[in-house]
């Protein structure tokens, strides 16, 4: 299934009940689509979100809003009924906005072009976290909600560990030779993976963030801009060279190439939120919508091994056993791919979800 956007998307997210999607262009307009397998899709919404590009969202508030980001510095809460604009804050970041992930009913973080992540509270109509703990942009962020810990990838080629308790920077790996572009928690939250730049896979035991513990190289030389758990054993994968690949890790293999969104990068991956779909984005200014049973059908009787250096170290089952060296390196030389945008500072922020 296909839905033709118009314009280049960066960001795309499954309502958490309901088949809908919704995706950000490069226009800065946010649409809203309703899909079924046995019809075509639907758009509901067309709303011209930022006057800039809309980089971001996440649906919130069990569905009831889409919040967006965007490199004019805005965070903007949009009613998914109406299409109208339930709040906007100004400024809610000192440089453009590239990533935001849900992380409780109440809460959802937000990272920037200079390396700051941060934490709204719904509940609080509030920043309550900012954590400046990059150089760069922020590519990826996923969070570990048993420990209350939000991990981030940069363009700087550091993995970054925030606790939410304490509200410090928990730790930081040193710098690898790879921009980090993505990052999913594996293994019962004993491994992260990360995605890189050259497209090798770089895996950190938990509590052990230094440095990785493996390094998987198979889908190299092509950048691996997406990662999505599909299970404790498996993720999928979305690379520049537009193949969305099935990946086995412990034993890290490629299980199968499972679809091809286009010859162009994927930007994005997600799945429905009664996981049927998995959704993909592109430059080719598509979203594809692949029924994952399909996807999967074959994945199960094949094995397709590929040379990995075996796991270096042992799994440990201490989730709260982190490393506490704050002492950052600093980055040799800057990162490739990180836009520039106007320096600002957060204001506003307490009025932001006043009316959510």
């Amino acid at each position: 299934m296909e839905i033709q956007l118009g314009n280049l998307p960066f960001d795309i997210d499954f309502h958490p009940l309901n088949p809908l999607v919704a995706a950000g262009l490069i226009t800065g307009d946010l649409l809203l689509y309703r899909y079924a397998a046995d019809s075509p899709p639907q758009r509901l919404l067309e709303v011209h979100a930022h006057s800039e590009s809309c980089r971001a969202l996440r649906f919130i508030n069990e569905g009831q809003a889409i919040v967006t980001g965007s490199p004019d510095f805005s965070i903007l809460a949009t009613d998914v009924e109406t299409g109208s604009a339930i709040a906007r804050l100004d400024n809610s970041h000192g440089a453009a906005i590239n990533r935001i992930i849900n992380l409780t009913e109440s809460t959802v973080a937000s990272g920037d072009d200079e390396g700051c992540i941060k934490v709204w509270d719904t509940r609080q109509q509030t920043c309550c976290n900012s954590f400046n703990v990059h150089e760069e942009y922020i590519s990826d962020i996923t969070f570990a909600s048993d420990s209350m810990r939000l991990l981030g990838t940069s363009g700087d080629g550091t993995l970054s560990v925030c606790n939410l308790r304490s509200n410090k920077v928990q730790t930081r790996s040193e710098f690898s030779e790879d921009e980090l572009l993505s990052v999913v928690i594996v293994k019962n939250g004993r491994k992260v993976v990360c995605g890189t730049q050259s497209g090798t896979l770089l895996l950190y035991s938990w509590g052990f963030f230094k440095d990785c513990s493996d390094r998987f190289v198979d889908l190299s030389p092509n950048s691996v801009d997406a990662l999505l758990k599909l299970d404790e054993d498996r993720l999928i994968s979305g690379s520049e060279n537009g193949l969305i690949s099935l990946i086995g890790i412990l034993p890290n293999r490629i299980i199968q190439p499972i679809a091809e969104h286009s010859e162009y990068p994927v930007e994005r991956l997600a799945f429905s939120h009664d996981k049927k779909f998995l959704g993909s984005i592109s430059h080719d200014k598509t979203l594809k919508l692949w029924d994952l049973d399909d996807l999967l059908q074959g994945s199960r009787n094949t094995v397709k091994n590929h040379s990995a250096v075996a796991d270096s170290d042992s799994d440990s089952d201490e989730a709260d056993e982190m490393d506490m060296d704050v002492n950052f390196p600093r980055p040799s030389e800057g990162n490739k791919r990180k836009l520039s945008s106007k320096d600002q500072g957060l204001s506003n922020s307490s009025d932001f979800f006043a009316d959510l």
